[in-house]
């Protein structure tokens, strides 16, 4: 208890705060609405015995992931805080996409503006012709939109490990 002023969780619940309330040191009467959520999406109860199971010093880590755990099922109940990782990661891969097709069509108009340099150990002239007269691979050519690149991106697996395209 901080002073003579009951720490938010007795507040609430409407007892009297001892000294050795497990709630008070993570849960001050000033910010009140933070064990209102947590106790709304968890009980006290439950909060109560979490902490007590723990050591003093991982106490404080657990009440801020209790925290966060208790907004995330609040703005999403089904889904929690793993519904915000999943819609990180999923951005995360979109931009990955992104930075892709954008590094692919950089790499296309340099090889648009560079001058094939001739080598000069190739001396022999059917040497020379080899590329003109063999097909190079389609991967080479067909990058000059980025629609290959997208669908290519997407082929590959997914940070899931299953096809994102099929």
């Amino acid at each position: 208890m901080a002073g003579n002023s009951p720490c938010a969780s007795c507040k609430l619940l409407r007892r009297r705060c001892a000294k050795d309330c497990i709630f008070a040191p993570y849960f001050p009467s000033d910010d009140p609405q933070k064990f209102a959520l947590v106790h709304k999406v968890f009980g006290a109860s439950n909060v109560s015995k979490m902490l007590q199971e723990l050591p003093v010093h991982q106490r404080a880590d657990a009440v801020s992931s209790l925290v966060y755990e208790a907004h995330a099922r609040v703005r999403d109940p089904v889904y929690g805080c793993v519904g915000a990782i999943s819609y990180l990661q999923n951005q995360v891969s979109e931009l990955q996409m992104q930075l892709a097709v954008a590094q692919a069509e950089i790499l296309c108009i340099q090889m648009q503006h560079e001058p094939v340099m001739p080598n000069p150990e190739m001396e022999d002239p059917d040497q020379k012709s080899y590329l003109l007269q063999n097909e190079l691979p389609h991967e080479y050519l067909n990058y000059a939109s980025s629609s290959n690149v997208i669908y290519d991106s997407l082929s590959r697996e997914s940070i899931f490990g299953h096809d994102m395209v099929s």
